[in-house]
C-alpha cells in the first residue's frame, strides 16, 4: 500500500549554495498526491513545484526544480532520497525560500525525523516503474544505465584524483532498508581547492566542514573524519537515490553510475520516458513491495554515527 507520515515535522538550517535560512516542513498528503514542495515565502501565483523528472532545470552542483511560473526548489536531492529510502510515496513539503536545508550534508536527519515521526499506510496500490530494457546515457565524462532486475539495485564507481577519495566502486540491493543502514548519513564532499572557486561564484555559501567532507590530497579536513572509508561514493549513490525518485513512482530495475552525476541522471529518466517500449508501470503485490526501498525500514537502523 501507499504511505504518508503520520504527522508534520519541521528541519532548520541553511542551504549549501545560498547560505541562506530555511525552513522545511515535511506534511502528510494523501493517496495518489504523489511528492510537492510549496514556497511558503510566496504569496502570488503558482506556488507550488512538482518532484518530477520533467521539472528538473541543469544545474551542475544539486537538482533544482521549477514549475511553469518559474518557482524554484533546489538542492532537493536528499529529502528526496530520504523519503524514497523510508518508502514514503506521499508528502507535501512547504519551504520558506529556493533552497532546501543542507543539515549535516546527508540525508539522516530527514531519515530520523520520518522514522521518528512514522509511516501511515493508505487505502492505494503502489505503482513501480519496471524496467524493461536497458536504456544508456553518456557523456565524455561517464555514463548511466537503467536495466532490469528483480528489485531496486544500485552499482556506483567514482574516480578522483585526490588521495582521500580516489577509486570507489560499491553495488546495493536497496530493499529491506540497505539505504537506512548504508547510505543515508553520507555526506556530500568536495576537494579544498575548489571551495575558493566556488564562493567566488557564490555558490556554497552555506558549506562548512560540519556540514561536507572536505578533502585536500590525502587528507580529510573535516572533523573526525570519515563516516565510511569509502562515503563519498555511497554520497553518490544517495544523490542517485533521490534523482530517480522524481520518476514519480519507485523503479523495478538496476541502476549503474559510472562517474555520474546530478543531470546525468535527470537525462537518463528523460532517455527512459522517451521509449515507452523500455517501462512500464505496475501495480505492486505484496511480495514486490517488499524488494523496494524503505520496506520494512526501523528507526534503529540509522547508522549511530549520523
Amino acid at each position: 500500500m501507499q504511505t504518508t507520515i503520520r504527522s508534520a515535522i519541521t528541519f532548520l538550517g541553511e542551504g549549501l549554495h545560498s547560505g541562506a535560512p530555511a525552513r522545511l516542513t515535511i506534511r502528510p498528503a494523501s493517496a495518489e498526491h504523489g511528492i510537492w514542495f510549496k514556497r511558503t515565502d510566496i504569496h502570488v501565483g503558482d506556488t507550488l513545484v512538482p518532484a518530477r523528472w520533467d521539472a528538473v532545470e541543469s544545474s551542475p552542483l544539486c537538482t533544482r526544480i521549477v514549475n511553469r511560473a518559474g518557482v524554484s526548489v533546489s538542492t532537493i536531492e536528499h529529502v528526496m532520497a530520504a523519503l524514497a529510502g523510508c518508502g514514503v510515496h506521499n508528502a507535501l513539503i512547504e519551504i520558506d525560500g529556493p533552497e532546501c536545508p543542507i543539515l549535516d550534508g546527508s540525508s539522516a536527519p530527514f531519515v530520523r525525523g520520518i522514522l521518528t515521526r512514522g509511516t501511515r499506510r493508505l487505502v492505494a496500490p503502489v505503482r513501480a516503474i519496471e524496467i524493461l530494457k536497458p536504456v544508456t546515457v553518456k557523456t565524455e565524462a561517464g555514463w548511466a544505465r537503467l536495466s532490469p532486475w528483480r528489485g531496486t539495485a544500485m552499482t556506483f564507481h567514482i574516480e578522483f584524483d585526490d588521495a582521500a577519495i580516489g577509486v570507489q566502486h560499491k553495488r546495493l540491493n536497496l530493499a529491506n532498508g540497505a539505504f537506512v543502514r548504508e547510505l543515508c548519513d553520507s555526506r556530500t564532499f568536495c576537494r579544498s581547492a575548489d571551495i575558493d572557486a566556488m564562493r567566488a561564484a557564490g555558490k556554497a555559501l552555506g558549506g562548512t566542514y560540519e556540514n561536507a567532507v572536505v578533502v585536500d590530497g590525502d587528507r580529510v579536513l573535516s572533523p573526525g573524519g570519515l563516516r565510511h572509508r569509502d562515503e563519498a561514493v555511497r554520497h553518490k549513490m544517495l544523490d542517485a537515490l533521490g534523482d530517480l525518485a522524481l520518476a514519480g513512482a519507485p523503479i523495478l530495475g538496476h541502476y549503474e553510475g559510472h562517474k555520474a552525476g546530478h543531470a546525468m541522471t535527470n537525462a537518463l529518466l528523460r532517455a527512459l520516458f522517451a521509449q515507452p517500449d523500455a517501462f512500464r508501470v505496475v501495480l505492486c503485490d505484496e511480495a514486490m513491495a517488499g524488494r523496494l526501498p524503505g520496506a520494512g525500514v526501523e528507526s534503529h537502523e540509522i547508522p549511530a554515527v549520523a
